[in-house]
């Protein structure tokens, strides 16, 4: 029997579907769908990708940096060893469930189209909508950036032990470990709230900050938390409430709209928030880290993507089975600093502070980042 490997991402339908008539039959290449829950200009989308091209690199599926670099703008490409195609379900700029399920549907009928050998799903809307389409099948199914546990969405039974066809790569996120290095940055904070948006990323962020509060673990003490899409909202609450705590924690501003309903850019969010809010902020988010955000202990996108392809690998080189694979979460990133945001902050970085990594730009702050409503 030979083997097929999937990971959807996203093209358009027509072109999608044009380019897999197009695709080759020869049945020695494995066949490999990517699905990712959100677009190509976020930046997490673009984190993992770069982890995912490294790992098909590594292991034969891309047979140099031009195959990597096509795959990445098109979307697809056929190497000496595979067939690659990436499907997107954009549900950070179209998060309603109705949205969702017409992403879902859409998808779910190239999948079939596509025919392919393993499944690869990026983060909690394409495990939960896709994964759930084709739980219990021959096809092995392997996600990353699932958020806090892989036990969701009815995909896995254990962690150790998931009992199905589906195994991966989760997120653990490191909240913590964030706000140990804002206490370092700022030791007089003494209190935090937590900014995000409601959606099933930001409530999952939110709800483990709140159990790790309720532990009493966290070095700062919880005090509020909004988590709504309604930017106008989000942004009165955050101004209230820099006056009344510490600090915040950044949970996620990527699905935020205006008040016509329209879909406000990650960056926008970031660039308004840098410009109005004066307090220390902490997240486990390395783009938001890169658009200006404080600092954080990196819960690294790279990692996920390429992890989530060697146990793919596995999978198909090596005959490993789904259900008695367990997931796992990638070693921790860096601990990040936005240098230009410290300055902004009045804070004086040292080597004592533990910093493993700078960035020295808040890139939204720059004249080509888009404005905010």
């Amino acid at each position: 029997m030979r083997h097929r490997l999937m990971v959807i991402g996203g093209l358009a339908p027509i072109l999608a579907l044009a380019w897999v008539s197009m695709g080759s039959a020869d049945p020695s290449k494995v066949r490999i769908l990517v699905v990712s829950s959100y677009h190509r200009e976020y930046s997490w989308s673009q984190d993992t990708n770069a982890g995912l091209c490294d790992a098909m690199l590594k292991v034969g599926y891309f047979d140099s940096r031009d195959q990597a670099a096509e795959y990445t703008k098109h979307d697809a490409v056929e190497s000496s060893r595979a067939i690659v195609k990436k499907l997107w379900m954009d549900t950070k700029r179209k998060s309603s469930k109705s949205d969702m399920a017409d992403a879902a549907a859409r998808i779910t009928e190239q999948a079939k189209a596509f025919h392919p050998d393993l499944i690869l799903l990026g983060d909690d809307n394409a495990a939960n909508y896709i994964g759930n389409q084709f739980l219990d099948t021959a096809i092995p199914i392997v996600f990353w950036g699932v958020n806090n546990t892989p036990v969701k969405y009815g995909l896995v039974d254990d962690p150790d032990k998931p009992g199905h066809n589906v195994t991966g790569v989760y997120q653990s996120g490191y909240y913590k470990e964030s706000l140990d290095l804002l206490k370092v940055l700022a030791p007089g904070a003494k209190t935090f709230a937590i900014l995000s948006d409601d959606t099933e990323t930001g409530r999952s962020h939110l709800k483990a900050i709140e159990a790790l509060s309720r532990e009493g673990v966290l070095p700062l003490q919880l005090v509020d938390a909004v988590a709504t899409n309604d930017f106008t909202l989000w942004q009165q609450r955050a101004l209230e409430l820099q006056d009344k705590v510490d600090a915040f924690y950044i949970a996620q501003y990527a699905a935020l709209k205006d008040a016509e309903g329209r879909y406000v850019p990650a960056e926008a969010v970031a660039r308004w928030y840098l410009t109005h809010l004066r307090i220390p902020e902490a997240t486990d988010m390395v783009q938001f880290v890169k658009q200006g955000i404080l600092c954080g202990a990196d819960d690294s996108g790279y990692n996920q993507g390429y992890e989530a392809v060697m146990i793919a690998h596995d999978i198909v080189a090596n005959g490993a089975k789904p259900s008695t694979y367990p997931t796992r979460a990638p070693k921790r990133g860096h601990l990040m600093v936005n240098r230009e945001r410290a300055q902004m902050l009045g804070i004086t970085l040292t080597d004592q502070m533990g910093i493993e990594e700078y960035l020295d730009h808040a890139q939204v702050l720059e004249d080509s980042a888009p404005a905010a409503h």
